[in-house]
């Protein structure tokens, strides 16, 4: 990356480089938003890409939210009861709810959601095996009757976790988990506009006027009063980074989602502007194996790549030398209960390339291909396939490095094809903070194979650990649990974890009520 140029470049661009539709300064009923990579999906239960999260947010309820504190709240639902100790659960959905088509929410389309949802989020999977039913009672209520008690049912149909338990009409929810929606239809507090959508230019929504938030609470992560204030909120794909500063400058957007380290510091100098962490707590990023096919199918041969990993050296490609800016990372989110040291020796002792190329060879590695696969037009994923690639060239290993953009990179790492058919080895990621925080929402966690997520291991004893942290009945037994699980991780190697960092964003001053967590429409406003 040309930092110095791009710095340059946003400094010296007019205005006149930005796209049509950011002719004008944004006015007070229009938010204008340049997200962090191109939408190419619009199924959030399809995929985990953050930027469709972030799309759905907008489009899409849920039954229950999740505050800042990760306390559950209620959103669509009215409120739930729990009898027979703790193996029946009937929600009821509160008053004049409508889908953007204008039917009203049926708890029917509940199920079908919920049926959908549990078959992709980590959280789901551990529970549909559970459910001897899940049922509409009548148009309001719907009723899971479990196996057995499962106490974290709240918790994880409110974990805001990839992917969070979207409730669509039925029609929809009835699509093949596995295959992607062909419509676009929720109950939030926004509309998206499918006539305006163009893939690598232009998405838009428009303000929901039929929605009703709860009346309760404090905006906080998904949870409490979800308010627009704006009448439309356009998200314009601009790839370049000196483009998007630029419209930040002179006001043709309100918020540059996620700009670069030295386009942060241009920033800084103007007092129309404003720079923050998106989140409280830092993001964590991973190198994710396929252990479908060779040589990562192959345990000691992804436990040979473990001394060649500089967690500094992923960072600061992200957020530049400031160490305040990342921290060291284990399988938990640093800063959050579970995180811990066990094991940690294998990702913080001396670093050694050699160390890597020795184990390499005693692993068995024969040249086999390895195909790195990484974008080009979002900041942290690009950063650091940039440093992965030369860390496998330092390796010697045989490398095919591609690099595409965003929505490529997600299309392709859900193939299950080896490399000579166009499959790919290994990619890197960044996930919210909240999503790492335990082994509920980490889903690149899970040993289940051929169910789990892009990368497929099957790792019996994560499983097995897993299973046992639902079951813990007190913090302190979750926390020991936490420490076998990572170590067993560090020892599988479902992947690597290559640091944490805090992610920060941008927008105009005048912007205000920001939630913070992610990209989140509602409640913000133009002073």
């Amino acid at each position: 990356m040309q930092r110095r140029s791009l710095l340059a470049g946003a400094a010296a661009l007019p205005a006149a480089l930005s796209s049509a539709a950011l002719a004008q300064p944004a006015n007070a009923r229009v938010l204008k938003f340049v997200p962090q990579a191109n939408l190419t999906s619009l199924d959030p239960i399809w995929t985990t890409a953050n930027v469709t999260r972030n799309h759905a947010w907008l489009v899409y309820d849920v039954l229950y939210g999740m505050d800042g504190r990760f306390q559950p709240q209620p959103q669509m639902a009215a409120g739930h009861t729990v009898e027979d100790e703790g193996r029946v659960w009937t929600f009821t959905l509160r008053d004049g709810l409508r889908f953007h088509d204008g039917e009203p929410v049926r708890a029917t389309d509940c199920v079908a959601s919920l049926r959908r949802w549990m078959k992709r989020n980590s959280n789901g999977q551990k529970m549909e095996p559970l459910v001897d039913e899940l049922v509409a009672l009548d148009d309001k209520r719907l009723r899971f009757r479990l196996k057995r008690a499962f106490p974290r049912l709240l918790a994880s149909i409110a974990n805001p976790s990839n992917p969070a338990a979207f409730i669509m009409p039925e029609r929809i929810a009835r699509t093949d988990p596995f295959q992607q929606i062909r419509e676009t239809v929720g109950s939030g507090p926004f509309r998206f506009l499918p006539r305006e959508y163009n893939s690598g230019s232009f998405v838009a929504y428009e303000r929901n006027p039929d929605y009703q938030p709860v009346q309760a609470g404090t905006p906080s992560l998904t949870a409490g009063p979800k308010v627009a204030h704006f009448e439309r909120v356009e998200w314009h794909i601009i790839t370049d980074a000196a483009t998007a500063a630029a419209a930040l400058q002179a006001g043709e957007i309100d918020w540059y989602e996620q700009p670069p380290p030295e386009i942060q510091q241009l920033f800084r100098r103007n007092r129309q502007i404003t720079v923050e962490p998106i989140d409280n707590l830092p993001n964590p990023a991973i190198l994710r194996f396929n252990h479908l096919h060779p040589p990562f199918n192959d345990k000691k041969i992804r436990q040979a790549l473990l001394p060649a990993i500089d967690q500094t050296d992923y960072m600061t490609s992200i957020v530049g030398p400031d160490p305040a800016g990342f921290a060291n990372m284990g399988i938990f989110t640093p800063g959050t209960p579970l995180a811990n040291d066990a094991g940690m020796q294998a990702l913080l002792g001396p670093r050694s390339i050699d160390r890597s190329k020795a184990l390499l060879k005693e692993a068995g590695y024969s040249n086999q291909l390895i195909r790195l696969i990484g974008p080009t037009d979002i900041l942290a994923p690009a950063a650091m396939t940039q440093v992965a690639g030369d860390m496998f060239r330092k390796l010697e290993v045989n490398l095919d490095f591609v690099l595409t953009d965003w929505g490529s990179v997600i299309q392709r790492r859900a193939s299950r094809e080896p490399v000579e058919k166009g499959g790919w080895s290994t990619f890197l990621t960044a996930f919210a903070s909240f999503e790492f925080a335990d082994p509920s929402g980490n889903f690149p966690l899970r040993g289940n194979g051929a169910a789990g997520w892009f990368g497929w291991p099957t790792v019996p004893k994560l499983e097995e650990l897993r299973d046992a942290w639902f079951d813990a009945a007190d913090l302190a037994t979750q926390q020991r649990l936490a420490r076998e699980i990572q170590l067993t991780a560090l020892d599988e190697v479902p992947y690597i974890p290559v640091g944490a960092y805090l992610s920060m964003t941008s927008h105009r001053r005048n912007l205000t009520g920001r939630v913070p967590g992610f990209a989140l429409f509602w409640n913000l406003r133009r002073a």
